[in-house]
């Protein structure tokens, strides 16, 4: 087990950190507990011009305004160097989409022998105005349904598992895989709006409101977004099982969207999430300001205002809650038994994970592939034995 010990030694160090940290006091007023931040906050985030990178430089404002704090956002060009930062101790937490739930599973990108399941607990999570994911293309190329993607040039990009596999679950909507487009491999998020414009490929995945997707607007190819009907409920449940987190959704922000919406699928994005060894009294500060101070920084960044607490949605959680998050939900009445529920079972779904891995290390293969072939077909005998959807379709 020396990989977890080098990764546990590494988050502990950052809460270590924390606490020696020079910190400031926060109002009296903000109740009769005290609490602290140290002078720097660490998240990692999607690259710069990304709406999520965005959305964490106007969280940072309210936090030097108000609290002479820091917010150093680390920006990654893919899922495995956002997780990998906060892994190893490098930031306090990321903001991303769903790589995280990909951590917790041990699949794709993480199925190898230095990740496998990792313990992540969420903080908060935004849905907005527009999506977390969906196909943007170029308005000649042509692609008016989900069906009209059969042939086109579809970005792949390196690294980035959540990226790959959203595209995956879309494309099943209309019995689509990625053997049914031209994959065109990119290496990052912006280098695939790139290939959109440089018309090497014809669409890209990526946020409704990305601002990145402006650029492929004002080009001559234009932006155009296939809409994903709900009533085929075929065609939705297709691309639910494919990715139980995603929910139908009608985007009304974004590029070209206009006043009535598109129907397509959404998940939190960002997704802000720590480990389950973050330090408690940080999580519960990071919480209650960005709850308290959301009227403050909601029109500051695209897709900002899906940070409210009105758009939290515990019951259809897939990660666990970290104690400090709760701590805060339960202080303003918005935990409920329904969430603690669905917590319970998001924490029992991580122990059968981390108990299938550590059954599995002793004895697992030694080259690359047979190792994390090996592991997916114990990961999923493990879940099937426990009785829990196991996601293996497509991984």
């Amino acid at each position: 087990m020396k990989y977890f010990n080098k990764k546990y030694l590494a988050r502990k160090s950052i809460a270590l950190m924390v606490a020696l940290c020079s910190a400031i006091q926060l109002p009296a007023a903000w109740g009769a507990e005290a609490f602290e931040f140290p002078k720097t906050i660490a998240w990692s985030a999607y690259p710069t011009g990304t709406g999520g990178y965005s959305q964490a430089v106007a969280i940072g404002n309210i936090l030097q305004r108000q609290y002479s704090t820091n917010l150093r956002v680390i920006p990654g060009r893919n899922d495995v160097s956002r997780l990998a930062t906060l892994r190893a101790g490098r930031v306090h937490f990321s903001a991303g989409g769903s790589e995280s739930v990909y951590a917790q599973e041990g699949i794709l990108n993480f199925a190898s022998r230095i990740w496998g399941p990792q313990p992540v607990r969420a903080l908060l999570s935004n849905y907005s105005d527009a999506c977390s994911f969906s196909f943007a293309t170029a308005a000649d190329a042509n692609i008016n349904s989900v069906a009209d993607m059969k042939g086109k040039r579809m970005t792949f990009v390196q690294g980035a598992p959540s990226l790959n596999n959203a595209t995956a679950a879309l494309l099943s909507y209309a019995n689509l895989t990625w053997d049914d487009v031209v994959a065109v491999e990119v290496g990052g998020y912006n280098a695939s709006i790139d290939a959109v414009l440089n018309n090497r490929a014809d669409a890209a995945g990526g946020a409704c409101n990305s601002p990145p997707f402006l650029r492929v607007e004002a080009s001559p190819r234009g932006l155009k977004w296939p809409e994903f009907p709900h009533d085929d409920l075929e065609a939705v449940a297709r691309v639910r099982d494919r990715l139980p987190w995603y929910v139908p959704h009608v985007a009304m922000e974004g590029p070209t969207i206009g006043p009535e919406g598109i129907e397509v699928f959404s998940s939190a994005y960002p997704f802000l999430v720590g480990m389950d060894d973050s330090d408690e009294t940080l999580v519960y500060s990071m919480v209650k300001v960005m709850v308290e101070h959301f009227d403050q920084y909601k029109g500051n960044a695209p897709g900002a205002n899906g940070w409210a607490m009105d758009r939290q949605k515990f019951e259809q959680a897939f990660v666990p809650y970290h104690p400090g998050a709760i701590r805060y939900f339960k202080e303003i009445g918005a935990w409920t038994d329904s969430a603690e529920e669905v917590n319970n079972r998001n924490l029992h779904r991580q122990s059968v994970l981390q108990a299938a891995w550590d059954a599995f290390l002793p004895t697992a293969p030694e080259g690359y592939s047979e190792f994390e072939q090996a592991w997916l077909r114990a990961r999923e005998a493990a879940l099937s034995d426990a009785g829990l959807i196991t996601l293996g379709e497509g991984l």
